[in-house]
């Protein structure tokens, strides 16, 4: 018999994710110059910032080369942020070994098929509900919630609250995401 979902949350030291279609919707927006813009949700970011605020690992490991994701990320204090990576495994093995940290201990959430290869050698892969089939039958959780619009939060939440570490009454002075 597998075990739940929940059964892997109090493993997890480590959040890594995808950028287009988990942090944002998937959509791009190009303006008049050609820079293509996106939008994120603020309590992805403020899920983000507990996080980190509370000793976990957060990684970014996305396809996309845009700077200003950069820029979003290491505002909210996440240092490793991996962007163009046409190989995300090699960025998730460099990560890891870097760290000292075992699969296990890993979340991960991807939405399309490029993620896969990361979603394979984790302990909990994850996926907004938009998520393509693929990643969807290698997901051992897919969120309620569509990429882009607190999936982000919701699973940094569910592995906080099982660890008792997300934030009480007194704890809720973070600045904003």
């Amino acid at each position: 018999m597998s075990k739940s979902y929940k059964e892997y949350l109090n493993e997890i030291t480590t959040f890594m994710f995808d950028v287009d279609g988990v942090y944002t919707d998937g959509s791009l927006l190009i303006d008049n110059n050609g820079n293509l813009l996106r939008s994120m949700n603020t309590k992805d970011g403020y899920a983000t910032k507990v996080a980190l605020d509370k000793g976990y690992n957060v990684c970014i490991i996305s396809g996309g080369k845009n700077e200003a994701v950069k820029s979003r990320f290491e505002g909210l204090g996440v240092k490793d942020v991996y962007l163009g990576a046409g190989d995300k495994i090699k960025c998730y093995t460099e990560y890891l070994e870097a760290n000292n940290i075992k699969p296990e201990q890993v979340l991960y959430m991807g939405d399309d098929l490029p993620d896969l290869p990361v979603m394979n050698r984790i302990g909990l892969p994850t996926c907004p509900q938009d998520a393509v089939a693929e990643v969807k039958a290698a997901s051992k959780y897919i969120s309620h919630i569509n990429g882009g619009k607190g999936c982000v939060r919701d699973v940094i939440e569910q592995v906080l609250k099982v660890q008792e570490k997300w934030p009480t009454d007194d704890e809720r002075t973070i600045t904003s995401a």
